[in-house]
């Protein structure tokens, strides 16, 4: 089929829009309606760089793709309304894996209300690239420049998964059977936290940020943007049981999983005591757990207190595409 064809075949598995897209698919430009400020993200996902056919299904490509830049919305304490999905297609790829790449999205827009309304297809003679351009509302944006000395640190969810997941995926793993597939999930199937990062804009925050690039590097963005210094008790730091069972196999610290490994998708915010504690109260309603991993300071950096009281400065080491002098593992594949 040719592109056109191709175009009209993939976003027939789409579901369809809402009201507020006045044009989508299939003119020069999409028109829709916003009532509320805008926030707007991109992401790339590029095969050989991002992810491998071993490593995750197209179904699974489809979604994640979506899922980081809609936890990208969900950091700034934002609703995703539209989506642009890009792709450059080289051979290998036929209709039915890219119908599964787009089955994958669906269930993005599905859960999330989030319209998928253009974007492009070319062909290219390789790699594969996905491109996903997501589009929310945020009545009050949370950045990372708003934590003030005094704030808690906190964290939704369990940390590690993901970068053990992708070590399970890869063959290099002794845990169980039932954790293996629970840390694969992890890496192929994140959760973006769209109904905690709205609740955290509404009952005021200062600072959130989503883990992509692993929870050191996340917490020096907020320390360098805020200007605070951000003290963290290593003991509070949450990490998924699976993670610690992997890491005692391979005798290693797990909080190097939580710390550099990347890609959870989980939320870390700041804010003040009486707005954690009213967060706490709301999250668990809709079952999202959050824990408390330390607080700001007047000051810059981060440090990590250990259990003997040992204070150690961590550097943002976490994945990074253009920085190679770095001696932690960035291998993403």
């Amino acid at each position: 089929m040719d592109e056109f064809q191709l175009i009209k075949s993939l976003t027939g598995r789409l579901p369809t829009p809402h009201q507020d897209v006045q044009v989508g698919v299939g003119d020069d430009a999409a028109v829709v309606r916003a009532t509320s400020p805008l926030v707007m993200t991109t992401d790339t996902m590029v095969e050989g760089v991002h992810f491998l056919p071993t490593t995750i299904t197209d179904y699974n490509l489809g979604y994640k793709s979506l899922a980081v830049s809609v936890s990208d919305i969900a950091a700034m304490g934002g609703k995703p309304r539209f989506a642009l999905v890009s792709l450059a297609i080289p051979p290998g790829w036929d209709e039915n894996r890219l119908g599964q790449l787009y089955d994958g999205f669906r269930e993005i827009t599905e859960r999330f209300g989030c319209d998928v309304i253009g974007g492009d297809v070319v062909s290219t003679s390789g790699p594969f690239v996905v491109t996903t351009t997501v589009i929310g509302e945020a009545e009050r944006p949370i950045l990372r420049s708003g934590a003030q000395p005094g704030d808690v640190l906190f964290v939704t969810g369990m940390l590690g998964g993901s970068s053990a997941g992708l070590e399970v995926l890869q063959g290099i793993t002794s845990v169980s059977h039932i954790g293996q597939a629970l840390l694969a999930q992890r890496h192929q199937h994140p959760e973006p936290r769209v109904a905690v990062g709205h609740l955290c804009a509404e009952i005021g925050v200062h600072a959130l940020n989503d883990i992509s690039d692993g929870l050191a590097s996340e917490l020096n963005e907020i320390s360098a943007a805020s200007h605070v210094r951000c003290v963290v008790h290593a003991e509070q730091i949450p990490v998924m049981p699976e993670v610690k069972e992997l890491a005692r196999s391979k005798r290693v610290n797990p909080l190097g999983y939580a710390l550099y490994g990347g890609e959870d998708y989980e939320l870390l915010g700041a804010a003040p005591p009486r707005v954690f504690a009213r967060l706490l109260t709301a999250a668990s309603m809709i079952n999202v757990p959050i824990r408390q991993i330390g607080r700001c300071e007047a000051g810059d950096g981060v440090v990590m207190r250990d259990e003997t009281g040992r204070l150690a400065v961590i550097e943002a080491k976490g994945y990074n595409h253009f920085k190679r002098d770095t001696d932690v593992d960035t291998d993403r594949l």
